[in-house]
């Protein structure tokens, strides 16, 4: 995204970014103009295009720069050691402790595809495809090993990634469980969805 140089544009920028953001979970990228983003930021619409070219470049830059994140951390923090079964424990609770705190850039990761150019579909596309890629290759390892039963691993990395990332449409901080306790519980069904074993932990 292009930006303006100077002190500013390292404030400006991000405050963009989020106010985009924000806008785009509540009330959807079509129904945002970049009036609203200017307005929210509190500068005049015609600023933002110190920024950013165009509406469809800012939501690409968003998912964008989510996915990347994503990526780079999962690759950061994904065990090196411990086997398959540690490994798929690990990118569970990475998933869910990732995406808890990034509600909002989840949302519009997934319910704004639609509102991408072919182009910038192809590319986020891409991105989701590595990411599922890092879970299909511990499911196939584990199936190698003996330790999980997957009949399909790339159709098992998409439903699972589905399911963990569906703790973000209910959990609440302050709700009965902690993040802690729904990482346990998640955790729990993922195992026994790719093992058949029933009981806990």
């Amino acid at each position: 995204m292009a930006r303006t140089q100077g002190s500013h544009s390292d404030i400006t920028g991000p405050r963009i970014r989020a106010a985009a953001l924000s806008l785009f979970a509540r009330h959807g990228y079509a129904a945002v103009s970049m009036r609203q983003i200017a307005s929210e930021v509190g500068v005049q619409a015609g600023a933002l295009y110190n920024y950013t070219p165009d509406k469809q470049t800012l939501l690409f830059d968003l998912m964008r720069t989510h996915m990347e994140d994503l990526l780079a951390a999962w690759d950061a923090e994904a065990p090196q050691a411990g086997g398959a079964m540690a490994q798929l424990e690990a990118f569970t609770r990475f998933h869910i402790r990732f995406n808890t705190s990034r509600a909002e850039a989840v949302f519009v990761s997934y319910m704004e595809l639609r509102n991408l150019s072919p182009e910038n579909f192809e590319l986020i596309e891409g991105l989701r495809r590595d990411y599922e890629t890092r879970l299909e290759a511990i499911l196939r390892a584990g199936a190698e090993a003996r330790v999980m039963v997957v009949a399909e691993p790339r159709i098992a990395s998409m439903a699972l990634i589905a399911m963990l990332t569906g703790v973000n449409t209910w959990f609440r901080e302050k709700g009965r469980l902690s993040l802690a306790q729904v990482e346990a519980v998640y955790w729990d069904m993922v195992r026994r969805s790719v093992t058949g074993q029933a009981g806990g932990t």
